[in-house]
C-alpha cells in the first residue's frame, strides 16, 4: 500500500492535539481528513474512500461509540483506533464492543501512535480484495471461512468480519484442539503482550462465541489463568 495514497479519518474536537497529530501524520506522507464532531465524522467518511480512522471517544453531536456503530453498519473492513483517556477503561471495552480493533491512551506519543497505524495498514494491505477468484475457504465445523475477504459463512449466511475478527479465527483455525496462552494470542494478533487489556480479548472472544454458536460442535473454552482453547469436534 503506496502510503502517499492513504487517507486517514482523524475525528476529534480538542484542537490543538488534532493540529499536531494531523501535522505530524502528513509528514509521514499519510492524506488526513479531519473532523471536530461525530456528525462531520460521518459525512466525510461517506463522501471519500478512507483508509483508517482515528476516533475520539468524547465528541460533540455524536460521541465516537455512536460513529464506529454507524460506520460499521457500512464498512466491517476499515481500521478503527480509538483515542481514549487513559484513565478510561470503560472507553475501550465499550469502543472494542462496538466494533473498534484497537485503542490508544492519550496522552501519548507520535511515535507509538504512527506504529499501530503502520501495523493495521500492513495488515489491511496483505488483504486482497473481496473479488478475487483465487479466494480459498477454511472449513470450521459447519462454517466457511474466507480469510481473504473477511466473510464467514453457514448454510448460505454470510457474515463480514472486521480485520482483527478475521485474523483471530485464522489464528485459532491454525491452531484448533490446541491451549492458547492470552500472551501468545496478544502477541501474535496485536503485536504486544503488555498494552492490551485482557478484559479487551474477552470482547473478541464473546463476539466469535456468538458468530459461531450455529454450530455446537464447535466451542471457545476459557482456561481459567492460562488462556483460551477452541475445538471444533467432528461430527459422528
Amino acid at each position: 500500500m503506496d502510503a502517499e495514497k492513504i487517507k486517514i479519518l482523524l475525528v476529534e474536537d480538542d484542537e490543538a492535539l488534532s493540529f499536531i497529530v494531523k501535522d505530524n501524520l502528513e509528514q509521514n506522507n499519510y492524506s488526513v481528513e479531519l473532523a471536530d464532531d461525530g456528525e462531520k465524522a460521518l459525512e466525510l467518511f461517506g463522501k471519500s474512500t478512507i483508509d483508517l480512522i482515528l476516533l475520539d471517544v468524547m465528541l460533540p453531536k455524536l460521541d465516537g461509540f455512536q460513529v464506529a456503530q454507524s460506520i460499521r453498519k457500512k464498512n466491517e473492513q476499515v481500521p478503527i483506533i480509538f483515542i481514549t483517556a487513559r484513565s478510561m477503561t470503560e472507553d475501550r471495552i465499550a469502543g472494542l464492543t462496538v466494533g473498534g480493533d484497537d485503542y490508544i491512551a492519550k496522552p501519548f506519543s507520535m511515535e507509538e501512535l504512527l506504529l499501530k497505524i503502520k501495523i493495521f495498514l500492513k495488515r489491511s494491505a496483505a488483504i486482497p480484495a473481496i473479488e478475487n477468484d483465487n479466494n480459498k475457504s477454511v472449513s470450521i465445523g459447519k462454517f466457511d471461512f474466507y480469510p481473504d475477504d473477511l466473510t464467514l459463512s453457514i448454510d448460505g449466511n454470510s457474515r463480514t468480519l472486521t480485520l482483527k475478527e478475521s485474523e483471530l479465527i485464522k489464528y485459532f483455525a491454525t491452531h484448533a484442539n490446541k491451549v492458547l496462552s492470552r500472551n501468545d494470542i496478544l502477541q501474535n494478533i496485536w503485536g504486544s503482550d503488555d498494552y492490551f487489556l485482557g478484559r479487551s480479548l474477552d470482547v473478541f472472544i464473546s463476539r466469535l462465541r456468538k458468530y459461531f454458536k450455529e454450530d455446537p460442535n464447535i466451542k471457545i473454552t476459557n482456561l481459567h489463568g492460562i488462556g483460551f482453547r477452541f475445538s471444533v469436534k467432528k461430527e459422528q
